[in-house]
């Protein structure tokens, strides 16, 4: 789906720039890089909580970006920055599992806050706001396949876990306020785990780990039975989809689900990237108990129907999940190639 790596162009003069919030962070960074070649200046907000400069190493000193280190509602500049913007990219949110987990108050303080500015800021001036939100939105249903118009099935409050997902149920919910109150322009993105280069298992994401274990030569954790099974998208099919659904007039009040259609269970997932990997690392089992909370819960299928995004786009997610680690894995080989020495001791 994503086209061949362009060359930077200049921006030009006086143009305006598209925000992009959490613009240091894994997807964003992709999307930053995207938005600078296609010509078009870049300012990106980030307070670095879960984003890293170092994911914006391959545009640094790019005279069309702008990087502020900041949280949103905390930027002194924000409206602004979002009032002279051509477009918004709000992908800034508190992400992964483990995170979820053990910091539940910071989750939705992030999610459920810095959404309501944000979108107060661009209502001002009717800027375009695509908001990315997540499958977990799906919560525990059992159907085979989740599509934009289904119920949701929440679990109970109690469980941290769907913290995550309710906050960001309500950042679809005022996003949607917005629109029909305030005739601010808006798409919702959810996505369906969205993997590739620059993704970090800091906090829980699988197939980052799993890559950090094969190479190590150090046991795959798998958590629970494995038979769990997950649509994988590469970062740059979920960057074409994103910047799509923004440039496209007719996305405006919708809500698209972006990944792919390939299925996997977790269990075979981690034969895949020993496999790839040519690793001698054993596979272990761990219960949902020891690796997050007692009581945790996990959705047993997690796979889009992509039909909305199709009819739109005319394309959809496409790349292989082979090729995906082939990818993440060569990527992360010629980063660890650019890194200095280690001093000796």
């Amino acid at each position: 789906m994503h086209p061949p790596p362009e060359q930077p162009q200049p921006a030009a003069p006086g143009k305006p720039a598209v925000l992009v919030t959490g613009g240091a962070g894994f997807i964003g960074s992709h999307l930053v890089e995207r938005l600078l070649a296609e010509g078009k200046p870049v300012v990106v907000i980030d307070d670095l909580s879960t984003g890293r400069l170092e994911n914006l190493r391959e545009v640094e000193g790019h005279p069309a970006l702008r990087v502020i280190q900041s949280t949103v509602s905390a930027c002194p500049q924000l409206a602004e920055l979002v009032g002279e913007a051509e477009s918004v990219y709000h992908l800034a949110a508190a992400v992964g599992v483990e995170l979820v987990v053990r910091s539940p108050i910071r989750v939705l303080e992030t999610n459920l806050h810095e959404t309501e500015v944000l979108l107060e800021a661009a209502a001002r001036r009717s800027v375009p706001v695509l908001l990315t939100s997540t499958s977990e939105v799906y919560g525990k249903s059992l159907k085979p396949a989740f599509s934009e118009e289904d119920d949701l099935l929440i679990g109970p409050p109690r469980q941290s876990r769907w913290s995550y997902a309710c906050s960001k149920l309500m950042d679809e919910f005022l996003a949607f306020a917005f629109f029909k109150e305030r005739n601010l322009p808006i798409v919702i993105a959810r996505l369906f785990n969205t993997v590739g280069p620059r993704q970090t298992g800091r906090y829980g994401m699988v197939l980052p780990r799993f890559i950090a274990a094969a190479k190590a030569g150090q046991p795959l954790k798998v958590f629970g039975d494995g038979k769990q099974t997950r649509c994988f998208c590469y970062v740059q099919d979920t960057v074409d989809a994103l910047v799509g659904l923004q440039d496209c007039p007719g996305a405006r009040g919708g809500v698209f689900n972006i990944g792919s259609t390939e299925e996997i269970s977790i269990r075979d997932l981690a034969a895949l990237v020993i496999e790839i990997l040519h690793s001698r690392s054993p596979i272990e089992f761990v219960p949902y108990n020891q690796a997050y909370e007692p009581g945790f819960e996990d959705m047993r299928r997690r796979k889009p129907v992509v039909d909305r995004l199709q009819a739109v786009l005319h394309s959809r997610p496409l790349t292989p999940l082979r090729r995906i680690i082939e990818l993440t894995v060569a990527q992360a080989a010629r980063a660890d190639a650019l890194l200095p020495p280690a001093s000796p001791p």
